[in-house]
């Protein structure tokens, strides 16, 4: 699932930026080409719910290395956009509410962070019943 999640970011990502910005899911070893967004996920839970449901948390982290000479500017500027074009992402051809959304700038990087929370249905194996079973009793007096 959150393999998916993170395709849904950048899908709304490049549809909010277009072609010209990369954006990585991968760690980034050398040579950025900036501008660029990388996305990963920081903490991910999963708690059972009721039977084969789950309540599945997930924070997301997006950064943003800006290429112009006003960086602060521009983070600012694509904070702003990030709000808008996160708060829904499509998942599996469902749409996930992004929440507890929040940026901030750190030597010139824009770190943004957003969860996405959903309820996932585990489908089970059914398991065979138990063949039918005979027991004879009798109480001795």
């Amino acid at each position: 699932m959150i393999n998916k999640i993170i395709d849904g970011i950048s899908l709304a990502i490049n549809n909010e930026f277009g072609d010209s910005y990369e954006i990585y899911t991968e760690s980034i070893e050398q040579g950025v080409k900036e501008p660029c967004f990388s996305i990963f996920c920081l903490n991910p839970r999963s708690n059972q719910f009721l039977k084969h449901r789950y309540f599945k948390a997930s924070q997301f982290c997006v950064h943003y290395f800006p290429a112009g000479s006003d960086k602060l500017q521009e983070c600012n500027e694509v904070i702003e956009r990030l709000f808008s074009c996160l708060e829904l992402i499509e998942v599996d051809k469902d749409i996930v509410r992004g929440t507890n959304m929040e940026g901030s700038i750190n030597d010139n990087v824009l770190s943004f962070i957003v969860n996405y929370d959903l309820f996932v249905y585990k489908k089970h194996e059914k398991i065979a019943g138990m063949e039918g079973m005979e027991q004879d009793t009798e109480v001795k007096g």
